[in-house]
């Protein structure tokens, strides 16, 4: 049982109001002390809140008109003001200002909407020791552990990611697609933090919050980053690897653009590179602070480190992983400050990857807390499985049920292999459902359907995301990476989503294993016509139930 499973699900405006009693209340022209504006009308004024959604706007706000790629947030000013805005921070001439209230024209609102929001909510990164997590694969996981070591060795800290967001308690559902959000929501959720007296707070810092584009995680200040691994992804956005490759290594140049001092003392920064990724020198150089690495010696796919250890400050390596049906197991070479010592680790997470993720938590905790990998390693012992991430289904069916979010080709590349020879030792098969984002990166597709279909005897393509484009023809996309798969033997597209979980299990026999991918901890499915809810463990747990009792 992960943690998880005894929570409520949670709509994310209910949640975030009533969790901290704490008022925050200032002029918006303090806020936006660090912005040149190009004009101000109107008198100044306090304000209560910050919003960029006029239908969230409360009395005493300020509101944001964002340009989006799909509108523009001017249209929204008088239904924001209608609400209770008192300013409106634009980027565009208004045709007409309305009496009493502080407008606000800047040259980028969202960089402004990032500046007001640390100060209206007194920079809580300047106290809180902050660790960004960015990478293509395994930030949630790598975020989640961190959290769950610094609690199991006595510190209070927080987190948010892709999965949940915890203020130093226990975790909540987050209801939203965004790994990283809005830099309002960014800073609130940091400053909720520090108000329940969290000393860590580690953050998930996906590509587009590290992006200038965004701004979301401009004024967050990081004291430690971590780098998992780069691949193709989001080209949709970023327009070529080397700019996502860029905006990803800004994490670690804000390692360079502050004193790191706390309250209680000053900090030494660091950052973290996966060794085994061929950027993980190009990451390290992006930061005149120290940098550790971590690598699994004797991984999947044999390949040696990019960057030796002798070229940084220490690490930790892994050999002799093996992973059961009750989780990992492996030995850790631990390499700091001249001294090289040997630790036997269990976990019980599945997936092989994990072991990277947990390599790569143990340096962070190490290091922020100066606690021995002799004390630390045995916590392993204690960690819970991520929703959404390897997780298990279980309702006495007679093969395997596996839930993960992986959605890319080098996920695939990154579960599919350990678990098929897992599966086939025993004489069992592996079946594959998942789909493709719709408008999102193309090139991806056929490359996912290339991977599953060496990896996985039965193969059924089916709506993630779909978007506003054609569910069939996204999926026959993915096929075209799998010619030599059989239709209807091998090979089904079945885009409604239920439908497809429920075919891959009447095909499923003792033995075998079906993973269920790209949703994960998600809980809808994006179409056409707007988000319809979903849930993957509900779904997978009825379809058993259904099988069961037939």
């Amino acid at each position: 049982m992960n943690y998880f499973s005894l929570l409520p699900e949670y709509d994310l405006p209910f949640i975030l109001p009533d969790m901290c009693n704490h008022h925050y209340a200032k002029s918006i022209l303090q806020c936006l002390f660090s912005i040149e504006p190009i004009a101000v009308h109107g008198a100044d004024v306090t304000v209560h809140s910050l919003s960029y959604d006029s239908r969230e706007v409360r009395t005493g706000a300020a509101f944001f008109a964002l340009l989006g790629v799909h509108t523009d947030g001017s249209k929204f000013i008088d239904a924001a003001i209608a609400k209770g805005a008192v300013a409106v921070i634009h980027e565009k001439t208004l045709p007409l200002y309305q009496e009493h209230i502080c407008y606000v024209q800047v040259p980028d609102v969202r960089a402004a909407m990032a500046a007001a929001a640390a100060v209206f909510f007194d920079e809580p990164s300047k106290d809180l020791v902050t660790i960004g997590v960015t990478g293509t694969e395994g930030k949630t996981s790598t975020v989640d552990f961190i959290w769950q070591l610094l609690r199991l060795a006595g510190k209070k800290a927080g987190f948010s990611s892709t999965v949940s967001f915890s203020f130093g308690d226990e975790p909540v559902a987050n209801p939203a697609h965004q790994t990283t959000p809005e830099s309002v929501t960014v800073q609130e959720r940091l400053a909720r933090m520090r108000d329940n007296g969290c000393e860590y707070a580690v953050v998930e810092a996906s590509s587009h919050g590290l992006s200038p584009r965004t701004a979301r995680l401009l004024h967050v200040h990081f004291d430690a980053g971590v780098f998992m691994n780069v691949t193709q992804e989001h080209l949709e956005f970023h327009g070529t690897f080397e700019q996502y490759r860029y905006d990803k290594a800004n994490l670690f140049r804000s390692l360079d653009t502050h004193d790191h001092k706390k309250k209680n003392g000053t900090v030494a920064a660091f950052g973290i590179v996966n060794l085994e990724d061929p950027s993980a020198a190009y990451f390290a150089q992006a930061t005149n602070q120290p940098v550790f690495g971590f690598s699994v010696q004797k991984h999947i796919d044999g390949a040696a480190t990019a960057v030796p250890f002798s070229n940084f400050a220490g690490g930790l390596s892994a050999d002799h992983v093996h992973e059961g049906e009750n989780g990992l197991t492996f030995t850790i070479h631990a390499s700091f400050d001249g001294v090289q010592k040997t630790y036997e680790a269990a976990a019980p997470v599945t997936g092989f990857f994990n072991v990277y993720n947990i390599l790569a938590a143990l340096i962070v905790v190490h290091n922020l807390t100066g606690l021995p990998f002799d004390m630390l390693v045995p916590l392993l012992n204690r960690l819970m499985p991520v929703r959404g991430r390897m997780c298990r289904v279980e309702v006495g069916q007679g093969f395997e049920v596996l839930i993960d979010y992986a959605h890319t080709p080098s996920s695939f590349q990154a579960i599919m292999p350990s678990v098929r020879d897992r599966v086939k030792a025993k004489g069992g098969r592996v079946i594959a459902v998942f789909g493709s984002g719709g408008e999102r990166d193309t090139v991806k597709r056929p490359e996912q359907g290339r991977i599953a279909g060496e990896y996985c005897d039965t193969i059924i393509l089916t709506d993630e995301d779909p978007r506003g484009e054609d569910p069939v023809e996204l999926l026959e996309m993915i096929a075209t990476g799998c010619p030599n798969k059989k239709r209807g033997e091998e090979l089904f597209i079945i885009p409604d989503r239920p439908a497809a979980v429920r075919k891959a299990f009447s095909l499923a026999q003792p033995n075998d294993a079906v993973l269920l991918l790209g949703k994960g901890h998600e809980n809808s499915i994006i179409g056409k016509n707007g988000a319809v809810p979903y849930d993957e463990y509900t779904e997978a747990q009825n379809a058993l139930r259904e099988l069961r009792d037939f």
